[in-house]
């Protein structure tokens, strides 16, 4: 068997270490994290002007994916540990779960539009604090998003379907 190098062709956006730059911000009522409710929670996705352009017929979408920074997420305690931190959820890895804590606190929502005004997205479902980075939004597409007969371990379903996290 060879090895085989992996090498990264250089170019203006891949050079160097990677950079994000927020495109936008979250506005809503939720000052900090909470663990339940989130269905419920309305917020304003505030995108810089300059993007005004870029969300023309977002508002023919349902529903958008947006990508945010969880700026003020601990850092990992550990690479596994408690779901939640809950003492009777199983110990998982960090990556096995949808948590906070991560080296890079990235977070992904699929989120119910409400309305556009320019440069303003009002949605719905979408569990980020207020002041929370928007780093990009991508219209909800089945073809790419749904997946039929998907996997999750019975504490996934217990904590986000039976217990009050979107409800």
């Amino acid at each position: 068997m060879s090895k085989a190098k992996v090498r990264s062709k250089s170019s203006a956006r891949s050079r160097g270490a990677s950079k994000l730059r927020p495109i936008g911000v979250v506005r809503n009522e939720v000052k900090t994290p909470v663990v339940h409710g989130w269905g419920r929670v309305e917020s304003d996705l505030i995108f810089e002007k300059r993007y005004s352009e870029a969300l023309d017929g977002i508002e023919e979408y349902s529903h958008v994916l947006v990508l945010f920074w969880m700026d003020r997420a601990e850092a990992p305690r550990s690479l596994k540990e408690h779901v939640q931190r809950r003492k009777e959820l199983p110990i998982v890895g960090i990556f096995a779960r949808r948590g906070p804590s991560r080296p890079n606190p990235i977070a992904v929502s699929a989120v119910a539009i409400l309305e556009r005004d320019k440069n303003v997205v009002k949605v719905k479902g979408l569990d980020a604090i207020d002041g929370t980075p928007i780093l990009d939004i991508k219209p909800y597409t089945p073809a790419f998003d749904k997946v039929d007969d998907a996997r999750t371990p019975d504490w996934c379903r217990l904590i986000y379907e039976e217990e009050d996290y979107f409800k």
